[in-house]
């Protein structure tokens, strides 16, 4: 303690640096709209691989077969058992989590543009300029 600081200093909170509310409101409604934008787009461009008779591996038609301990448990069927009602859910599936990694990953691209044109300045205030030093060339 200083000789002339009181011991009930209060000192100030310093502002959050965390990303904007808004920003944070936007990524939660993605979360759930992007799942629901690519499993819809999943469902349609399977039916309309089937219609125009792509190829489209037979492991994934059909309804899903689920392990024998979802079948004797109520708890698990009641979980699950909506699932073996799905016509092709594994190609539905499988297809939706593409659209989801294309989408997201188009959606984090776009992002990162906007980002680096409208973001901070790489260097801050307290940062030191990048060194203009150029070494000599080194012979024995």
């Amino acid at each position: 303690m200083g000789k002339y600081k009181s011991s009930a200093v209060f000192r100030e909170k310093p502002k959050q640096q965390g990303p904007h509310f808004i920003w944070r409101g936007l990524g939660c409604l993605m979360m759930i709209i992007i799942p629901a934008i690519s499993f819809s787009a999943a469902i349609l461009t399977v039916d309309y691989g089937l219609a125009h008779e792509w190829n489209i591996p037979y492991q994934l038609l059909g309804t899903p077969r689920l392990p024998d301990i979802v079948y004797s448990s109520n708890t698990l069927w009641a979980v699950f058992g909506r699932i073996t009602e799905i016509q092709h859910f594994y190609a539905y599936a499988a297809v939706g989590i593409l659209y989801m990694i294309l989408l997201s990953g188009v959606i984090s691209f776009i992002y990162a543009a906007i980002y680096r044109m409208l973001g901070p300045s790489r260097w801050g205030p307290l940062d030191v300029p990048p060194p203009k030093f150029k070494a000599k060339k080194y012979t024995r």
